[in-house]
């Protein structure tokens, strides 16, 4: 009898632990039975993988989560399923070269951004060529170029990686 409940307690507190540390994969729905998200879970915080969807079941967002917070790669899609921007985060935070793009799904223009804010440069474009540029210092555009002499004359061109 005794081994017996030594056995219930330690496979319960296997469970339990397990249940602490695992990750485990959640779905929501929207009230007419389309998926809304679906992502892992990690002792309560989102991690790894999710994808959320509009009420009309088209796909608007996909990117990883690390601890409750945006990380990596991850891209936004208008309610018609066309991509309106990607880009990179780090600690929740846009960062890096982001893309945006037009209703035709072409590129309009891509920004350099720093926590969520134009710091850098952005690139602006029409009928997928390049138009003009711009630079930001914290949010405030501090200059604005038209011809590619202009901007190579006042740009160390190799900030542009």
């Amino acid at each position: 009898m005794k081994i017996t409940h030594l056995l219930f307690y330690f496979l319960f507190s296997l469970i339990g632990v397990s249940d602490n540390v695992s990750e485990r994969y959640v779905k929501e729905f929207y009230p007419s039975g389309i998926l809304k998200y679906e992502g892992w879970v990690k002792e309560n915080d989102k991690v790894r993988y999710w994808k959320y969807y509009y009420s009309n079941g088209t796909l608007m967002k996909k990117g990883h989560y690390k601890n409750n917070s945006k990380t990596g790669y991850w891209y936004f899609y208008g309610s018609n399923g066309a991509l309106e921007m990607e880009g990179h985060f780090i600690k929740g935070k846009m960062e890096h070269w982001w893309l945006f793009y037009d209703a035709r799904g072409t590129i309009d223009h891509k920004c350099q951004l720093t926590k969520g804010v134009k710091d850098g440069y952005c690139l602006r474009y029409e009928n997928e060529k390049l138009i003009s540029a711009e630079k930001y210092n914290k949010g405030e555009k501090v200059n604005e170029w038209y011809d590619l002499y202009s901007f190579k004359k006042d740009n160390d061109l190799s900030k542009l990686r």
